[in-house]
């Protein structure tokens, strides 16, 4: 199949030429997919993208008049396709299910970790060659209590890890159900997990159901000086909202990989660039933030998974009979499955 491949990033080329083995014509470009750039489809047959590029209604049905009717994502998130349009047009659609949920539940562990031993300030601190300790208090992890709103692929990994730390675990999600493969945790609902979790962390996809399933009616009841951890969407929470617990007080620690603006930001240098986004640049002058620009997915391991499902997408497009592949179209994975 002749595809195009927006949003490549240079650490994926290698990944995807393995996979590849030259059994599709393949033309990467770094630029993402949107109306300015949807023009350069034509002549291929699929356009493979990324978590921020955009295949909104307008931009698939132009990919439909240049003859593409093939759209995969190199991600498990469908939240920046059209899925409906995309049906409606025969464009056929498919993801990455699964790809090591390892990496993202690391370092959604990695960002608890790093708040709560203040990691960042006690690494400047020692760059200017200053070791007093008052401002690096912690709090064991054993026995306290964390909230795992999802518990799909990713979200049963980070419990497995904070069982280690003899945390207590609840999990909200209406989805899965209670069985004895989920020893060690507590199904809640969601009004008592943010009642009673010392952390809270998200494992959930973007819907219409879970945007801003995070705002200041569900912060208000929270615990005062909780720590929450976003590693899945960025619209999962309401960062206004979560902008003002921090000045509040009542979120005493963020930790984010994913935020509900970053399209346009994340995955390039702004450094000299004017005009910052001010609700990102606020965040970033509290010190009991961490954010991270969409990297907990990043290790080699995910991205040989990435490109070889990719790769193994066209392969079975290529193979398969039209309705089989139609099998793929407009599919909404439940909140289990998709992570």
């Amino acid at each position: 199949m002749k595809a195009l491949i927006y949003s490549t990033k240079e650490f994926e080329k290698a990944s995807l030429q393995n996979a590849n083995q030259q059994k599709h014509d393949i033309t990467v470009t770094g630029k993402p997919l949107n109306m300015d750039t949807v023009k350069m489809a034509e002549g291929f047959d699929v356009v493979v993208l990324f978590t921020n590029d955009d295949a909104s209604e307008p931009v698939l049905r132009a990919l439909n008049d240049l003859g593409v009717k093939y759209v995969a994502t190199r991600s498990v998130g469908v939240d920046h396709i059209n899925l409906k349009v995309a049906a409606e047009l025969g464009i056929r659609v498919a993801n990455v299910p699964h790809y090591s949920p390892n990496s993202v539940a690391e370092h959604t562990v990695a960002l608890m970790m790093a708040l709560n031993r203040k990691l960042i300030m006690a690494d400047t601190k020692a760059h200017n060659y200053q070791f007093d300790l008052s401002s690096l208090i912690g709090f064991d992890m054993y026995q306290k209590t964390v909230g795992i709103i999802g518990l799909g692929t990713i979200g049963k990994v980070v419990a497995d890890i904070l069982k280690g730390f003899g945390c207590k675990l609840l999990v909200f999600d209406k989805y899965a159900e209670e069985a004895d493969e989920y020893k060690g945790v507590t199904f809640v609902t969601l009004n008592e997990l943010l009642a009673t979790s010392d952390i809270i962390t998200l494992h959930a996809p973007l819907t219409e159901e879970t945007k801003y399933m995070i705002t200041k009616e569900q912060i208000d009841k929270m615990k005062t000086g909780v720590m929450l951890i976003n590693t899945s969407r960025g619209g999962l929470v309401k960062t206004e909202d979560v902008l003002q617990g921090l000045r509040d007080g009542k979120i005493g620690y963020l930790g984010l990989d994913v935020y509900e603006n970053e399209r346009g930001i994340f995955f390039k240098n702004h450094y000299e660039t004017e005009g910052r986004d001010e609700l990102l640049h606020d965040l970033l002058n509290f010190n009991n933030v961490i954010i991270t620009g969409h990297q907990a997915f990043l290790t080699q391991e995910a991205l040989t998974n990435i490109a070889d499902k990719t790769i193994q997408n066209l392969d079975e497009w290529q193979l398969g009979t039209p309705e089989e592949c139609n099998a793929k179209v407009g599919k909404i994975h439940p909140l289990e499955e998709l992570q």
